[in-house]
């Protein structure tokens, strides 16, 4: 159990030194399984040892390179078992792991890689080529992984100013790394993980190995402390690992002497399979995960399933029926790149879109644009500090003036709004960006959200702000249907009168075969507000559909 009163230390939270120790205490324990989703019967499995072993030549192979303590390497490639290496081994030769999104070209691509300030970068054929044509000025050399030599790599790729193509033997030794000359501390940087960019250009968040230890160690427990997984369980990991829920799992089994299961995504075909065949206990299902299992026909998808528990974000009705249905023990909770699981529910918990409460180590309050206290029952932004340094995140890499927005005056501001009810339960409202200000009154767009996905017709749904002529903001919502459904907007607006304040019901209404999306599942509300009323998007008012205040008769 978690010691709040103590900083970890190197033995209990620094990679390297897990790493080493796992592999001394278990040598023949697994710590990672392939599972096989073209249908094979086994796993493919490491050990603890092999693990080791393969971070080991794959770190002598980089300090080879030069890389040297404190570097930043940036890793773009997909989940599986040379991205978790790659991690390991970064960090094992005292460096920084900076992995960047899969999805990301031009603009983006060129933004993160800049402010990484990495001279180094692992990546595959498929994604190199789309550095041919940004500026990679700070990059000198790329490691393409999936060809052989230098000059396979340079062979396949197109020639870019000031970039030496590596073959993947540049990643191979035989001989063991250099000892470092400095230990790596619990407050050094482990990682750069950016933020999804959802509404604005990507962050890239500085984490330590302190932080992440206190992520992973959370993720691992409720709000009093008392763990749900141990050395016997194996997580499922299917977000990828340049997101915190493909790290934070990661390095909560590593701390308790778990394993994980590694797949490149979530896949609703091939979900029951692969947790069958690793024999995954726990996994997170994020956004609609839990939805779209749950609508699959076969009863017997899950039979002789060992999945014990689930980890749903946000807390749904449809994650409430997956748990009755597949008998698992549910578990939900707040996190962001930037924090350390600060809201955390109790068990099977029941209170729809609840986050929790707040677990030991940590305060938060929620304020006003001023930082001072709301009244209770308001909504307010989210700020949190821990009782112990470093288990959070200190900064953005390149980025001192949103640092200093985001830590004012000792807390660091989430920028999320924030209810609590008189129970004490916290509850997400929006992003403050996201919210919606329409006819003098605030309108959350995840809760008008969480009405449309009602419709059993509905999939997803995405609100947004666009200008009005005559009021502050109207309401559009982009809606993407279940699989063989059709919807009439007129129909959805019907169905929300008697469920939403009149104020709150969209004017605008735009079906799409699906929501823009980035690659962790969070819907890309930028693009569509960007978008805006387009030709295809429906008009409540155009089509003749008038919605007023209900009249409050009086006896």
């Amino acid at each position: 159990m978690p010691d709040h009163t103590r900083l970890q230390g190197r033995a209990d939270c620094v990679l390297p030194d897990l790493l080493d120790r796992r592999a001394a205490d278990t040598p023949d324990a697994a710590f990672v399984a392939f599972p096989d989703r073209r249908g094979g019967a086994d796993s493919q499995v490491w050990s603890y040892a092999e693990m080791r072993d393969r971070v080991r030549a794959m770190a002598a192979a980089l300090q080879a390179l030069g890389v040297k303590p404190h570097d930043r390497v940036v890793v773009w490639l997909p989940n599986g078992g040379l991205c978790l290496t790659a991690w390991f081994a970064i960090n094992y030769a005292g460096a920084i792991y900076v992995p960047i999104n899969t999805a990301y070209k031009g603009g983006i691509l060129e933004h993160v890689i800049q402010v990484s300030e990495a001279r180094l970068v692992i990546t595959i054929a498929a994604l190199a080529d789309r550095l041919v044509g940004i500026d990679t000025s700070a990059v000198d050399r790329v490691v393409v992984a999936d060809t052989a030599d230098a000059a396979t790599a340079a062979a396949r790729l197109p020639a870019a100013d000031g970039i030496t193509w590596l073959g993947g033997d540049a990643l191979e030794s035989t001989t063991a790394p250099a000892p470092l000359a400095e230990p790596v501390e619990p407050w050094d940087t482990q990682s750069i993980i950016y933020t999804s960019g959802t509404t604005g250009p990507s962050k890239g968040v500085l984490s330590s190995y302190a932080h992440l230890h206190a992520m992973g160690t959370a993720l691992a427990s409720d709000p009093r402390r008392v763990p749900f997984l141990g050395a016997g369980d194996r997580f499922m990991v299917n977000l990828p690992l340049f997101h915190v829920g493909g790290t934070a799992p990661v390095y909560a089994m590593l701390a308790l002497g778990g394993s994980i299961a590694l797949v490149e995504g979530f896949d609703t075909r091939s979900f029951w399979p692969a947790v069958r065949q690793s024999g995954t206990t726990c996994v997170i299902l994020l956004g609609v995960m839990a939805a779209f299992l749950l609508k699959d026909r076969d009863e017997g998808a899950a039979e002789d399933s060992p999945l014990a528990h689930v980890i749903a974000i946000p807390l749904t009705e449809e994650a409430i029926a997956f748990r009755r249905r597949f008998g698992v023990t549910l578990h939900t909770l707040f996190n962001m790149s930037e924090v350390s699981c600060p809201l955390i529910a109790e068990e099977n918990p029941e209170v729809v879109a609840s986050c929790g409460r707040p677990r030991d180590g940590v305060e938060v309050r929620l304020v006003d644009a001023h930082d001072r206290a709301v009244e209770p029952g308001e909504v307010g932004e989210l700020v949190i500090r821990t009782d112990l340094p470093w288990q959070m995140n200190h900064g953005y890499s390149g980025n001192p003036e949103a640092t200093a927005a985001a830590w004012r005056n000792g807390w660091f501001h989430t920028g999320d709004a924030f209810r609590v009810d008189d129970q004490g339960n916290w509850f997400f409202v929006d992003r403050f960006k996201d919210s919606i200000r329409r006819r003098g009154e605030n309108v959350s767009s995840f809760e008008v959200e969480a009405e449309i996905c009602g419709h059993p017709a509905v999939r997803e749904a995405a609100v947004v702000a666009v200008p009005a002529a005559d009021s502050e903001d109207e309401i559009l919502v982009a809606v993407s249907l279940a699989e063989g459904a059709s919807l009439d907007p007129a129909a959805l607006i019907e169905h929300l009168r008697p469920r939403m304040a009149h104020f709150m019901i969209p004017r605008y209404v735009r079906m799409l075969a699906d929501l823009p999306k980035t690659p962790t599942n969070k819907v890309e509300k930028y693009l569509i507000r960007k978008a805006g009323v387009t030709a295809d998007t429906w008009d409540r008012e155009a089509a003749g559909i008038v919605v007023k205040r209900d009249k409050i008769g009086h006896s």
